[in-house]
């Protein structure tokens, strides 16, 4: 009878004990206790073949035609942000008060909200990373695309959200940043919410626009759980500057925890496999990337030998 009762108890407290779980970064799972579901863990569609984020190689991305210049709708309009730390990164929320389109997508979107991943090592805070490079951060902007666009439930949804990234390394003192690093102090446990100081607009935190027309494109999914893969990536190859003070401010005001034990920092998913699928890039005016030395220098020697001649 005691057996009986104690197998009962048991499996009455397997479900319990699996809802308990939750999931977590790696930098959380051993101060957990456990209860802590690292990245290989993830459920949902964590463990299936087109995740993000990846590795970018830039020299094996295709040109696209198609990956022309975006038009950005409301992202000039300056308001004091509602910002939130949602327990795994910091979170402004943008109220679908901006668009996007263009850029190669097949719709307008609207913008959900931004946040960011980061570390204190200056090259281990990205996501994604070009030619096995990672940066000090990575910003993106998620999007959800407009209702009236939105597919059937028989119909392919690999395209529904739309994600804007940009890598951040530390360089100059970001001025326009500042409203976002100052909100930090105000939310430094999960579930806690305040409003920017100051106003800005979606565009102070980027890069000019007329740099932004370089950048690769992929499909894959959310980097987070249940790691849905309806996303469609653009990933920026002009980088966002901070300086390494504003940086690291997000690793010392943020924690992961209501205690403040566990300060919130490598909030990065590990590198997904790219598998079969193919990296795009924008055909924007230049060259994503250098030429190779031979072909610059071959038109320089010859204006020399042409000088040099008699």
């Amino acid at each position: 009878m005691w057996l009986l009762l104690a197998l009962l108890v048991l499996v009455a407290s397997r479900p319990w004990a699996r809802a308990e779980s939750h999931w977590c970064y790696q930098i959380q799972v051993e101060p957990s206790n456990s209860t802590c579901l690292g990245p290989d863990k993830w459920g949902g569609s964590c463990q299936k073949d087109r995740q993000s984020p990846i590795n970018i190689v830039t020299a094996k991305a295709q040109v696209d035609p198609s990956l022309e210049a975006f038009s950005f709708s409301g992202y000039d309009t300056k308001q004091k942000w509602a910002v939130q730390n949602n327990g795994h990164s910091v979170m402004v929320l943008l109220e679908d008060k901006a668009t996007i389109s263009g850029g190669g997508l097949a719709a307008r979107y609207r913008a959900k909200q931004l946040h960011l991943h980061w570390s204190k090592a200056p090259h281990r805070g990205s996501e994604h990373s070009f030619n096995g490079e990672h940066f000090a951060m990575e910003l993106h902007i998620v999007h959800e695309k407009e209702k009236s666009a939105l597919k059937t439930e028989t119909q392919d949804h690999k395209d529904d959200i739309a994600v804007l990234a940009f890598m951040v390394k530390a360089g100059e003192n970001n001025h326009n940043f500042q409203p976002l690093v100052e909100a930090l102090t105000y939310i430094p446990r999960p579930n806690m919410n305040t409003t920017m100081k100051d106003s800005i607009s979606i565009s102070d935190l980027l890069p000019k626009k007329e740099r932004l027309k370089q950048y690769f494109r992929y499909l894959g999914s959310l980097t987070t759980p249940d790691c849905d893969e309806n996303v469609v990536w653009t990933v920026f190859q002009e980088p966002i500057q901070l300086h390494e003070n504003q940086i690291l401010t997000f690793s010392e005001k943020l924690y992961y925890d209501k205690e403040q034990k566990v300060a919130m920092t490598d909030n990065v998913r590990p590198l997904q496999p790219q598998g079969q699928r193919k990296v795009f890039k924008s055909q924007a005016p230049g060259q994503l990337l250098p030429l190779p030395l031979p072909t610059l220098l071959v038109p320089t020697l010859t204006c020399l030998m042409a000088v040099s001649l008699p």
